[in-house]
């Protein structure tokens, strides 16, 4: 099976400090990985790098068996954490900033999502709730034809009601040619997408795995399997 990320003893260094140290990690087509720890292990860093907004220190990371730079930039669509729309945007603007910015963005695709979140094109962004600007972010984020999907923390701080559109949003929209990376201390709620899981803490891997098979390992659920091996590091 195609792989997608492939990471290398990947480290990565800030003012002495090992952010990440030693990774290794694939992520292959058509699967979803859970990259799980707590706020400050590591995982954002880790997917900054992936989309090529920083570079490591040391190691090896390939995204479609490239370094990432131009060409993975293409291919890679990413959510961060923070709200990226500028302020005087109505969410037509941020469409059509999209379409213009990105060649694989498909605007009926965008469309369909914006109608399935319930929103509307003429409002600003400046008036959405935080779980309407989370819901029009990942619909502007799906909305691309990307090999690799990267959503840093898509539920943070979302109500329940707006959490369960945007994961019936990834579960439609999953193109099984790409592979997806889901950043989240929130398991519970989304530990269904999840092909494979890993976690991560103090920038180093302490478990990784197929899904169902550390379900099994563990007799427990990956949200029990996040408390038990957290409550330890």
């Amino acid at each position: 099976m195609e792989v997608i990320v492939k990471a290398n003893n990947l480290t990565k260094i800030y003012s002495k400090k090992k952010v990440l140290n030693g990774i290794n990690l694939e992520v292959k087509k058509g699967k979803i990985l859970g990259f799980l720890g707590p706020n400050g292990a590591g995982k954002t860093t880790f997917l900054k790098l992936a989309s090529g907004l920083l570079r490591p220190t040391s190691g090896e990371l390939l995204i479609d068996d490239h370094v990432p730079g131009l060409y993975t930039k293409s291919i890679v669509s990413y959510l961060p954490d923070v709200n990226f729309l500028f302020k005087w945007m109505k969410i037509k603007d941020a469409v059509r900033f999209f379409k213009d910015f990105f060649q694989d963005f498909d605007t009926e695709k965008a469309e369909k999502m914006l109608e399935f979140m319930k929103l509307n094109e003429n409002d600003k962004v400046t008036t959405l709730s935080k779980g309407a600007v989370e819901k029009l972010n990942l619909s502007l984020v799906l909305s691309r034809k990307a090999k690799l999907y990267i959503l840093d923390e898509p539920l943070s701080g979302v109500d329940p009601v707006a959490r369960e559109k945007i994961i019936d949003a990834i579960i439609e929209n999953f193109n099984e040619e790409s592979a997806m990376i889901i950043s989240t201390h929130l398991v519970n709620d989304v530990e269904r997408l999840f092909d494979e899981a890993a976690f991560i803490n103090n920038g180093q891997i302490v478990l990784q795995g197929n899904t169902d098979d550390l379900r099994i390992q563990k007799g427990k659920s990956i949200d029990a399997i996040f408390r038990e091996v957290f409550a330890e590091c």
